[in-house]
């Protein structure tokens, strides 16, 4: 029997719940990892013993083995540890976080089974510089980029961060057009490098979700709101009822497939504009990019496709375990 792992947090939204309804459809057993409630809530130990590796999840005096996972689901590590907050003192937490994070991340790279995504992976896609040389490299066009602490004249966007947080709130960092009378004001970007790229005009904006080798492709038009115009998320609620399947031309289906096998991922969400021209630009490409809503408008084909992917029943891109390994585990 399958049994699946699913990596998350407590208020991740209802994608969790329809890949566990697929999973079981399949026959497979799952079980969800909230990251947000650990160590508090969970305990995790992993231990080695007469030849062996045993894994171990005790949470509300049930113990789930790890060890013998088929399969992990690395969807999110949102708020991880978030909890200790509220049960240390302050000089403690840098340390005991560390402590933590690497526990779990330590845990997770060294299963020997398939995985969708994984810690080490999604540092790597953190390189924005990477992402557009590969693209670049495969055939695929992207805007004019400068990735500096001295820019001007150009779009804006941050790296790594998605969010700001003041007085405990979360402010989103949205892409933003450089104006003129911000110029006076990059003098302080020094003290943070920032990627800034050319602006495309566009005709509609793309997501593209892929999951093993299938390619769900979605359409919005953005440029039907002004506030939407240059990043369609601040929009997003009020757009998120009008993307449309979108066929994508074969050429641009390919190198993108060909994306994923460069990474050996077998998920990724990828944002594309296509200009007036008919030109696509390829933007980036997440690890964990959100894609629920696109998800009702195929009535859950990329969320089944996803549980297809966990338990072997479609392609994945897997690299097998060496024998050593294998022969450690407890099976």
């Amino acid at each position: 029997m399958n049994k699946v792992l699913i990596i998350t947090f407590s208020n991740d939204n209802e994608c969790i719940e329809t890949v566990t309804h697929h999973l079981e459809k399949l026959g497979a057993k799952v079980i969800r990892f909230n990251v947000d409630l650990y160590p508090t809530q969970y305990a995790l130990s992993s231990v080695y013993e007469n030849g062996q590796w045993q894994v171990s999840l005790d949470h509300n005096d049930q113990q789930e083995t790890l060890h013998d996972v088929t399969a992990v689901w690395f969807r999110r590590c949102h708020h991880l540890a978030n909890e200790l907050y509220t049960v240390l003192e302050k000089e403690y937490l840098p340390s005991v976080t560390g402590d933590v994070q690497q526990t779990l991340f330590g845990m997770l790279e060294g299963f020997g089974c398939f995985s969708i995504g994984s810690y080490s992976m999604y540092r790597r896609l953190e390189s924005k510089e990477e992402q557009l040389k590969i693209a670049t490299g495969l055939g695929l066009k992207v805007p004019d980029t400068c990735i500096s602490n001295h820019p001007e004249g150009v779009i804006a966007k941050m790296q790594s961060s998605f969010a700001l947080y003041r007085e405990g709130k979360e402010h989103v960092v949205f892409t933003n057009i450089v104006r003129p009378d911000d110029i006076v004001q990059l003098e302080n970007l020094q003290y943070c490098p920032m990627q800034f790229q050319q602006k495309i005009e566009k005709t509609v904006e793309l997501r593209v979700t892929i999951v093993g080798d299938q390619v769900f492709a979605f359409a919005v038009d953005s440029q039907q709101m002004e506030n939407a115009r240059t990043d369609w998320r601040k929009e997003g609620i009020a757009l998120l009822e009008q993307w449309q399947p979108y066929t994508l031309p074969e050429r641009i289906r390919e190198q993108l497939l060909q994306l994923t096998e460069t990474y050996q991922i077998n998920y990724g969400a990828i944002d594309i504009i296509v200009d007036p021209a008919g030109d696509y630009y390829f933007l980036e490409i997440n690890a964990a990019g959100e894609y629920f809503w696109l998800d009702r408008v195929v009535d859950g084909q990329i969320s089944a496709q996803i549980a297809k992917v966990l338990c072997g029943q479609a392609y994945r891109r897997y690299y097998q375990p060496s024998d050593v390994r294998k022969e450690t585990l407890l099976v």
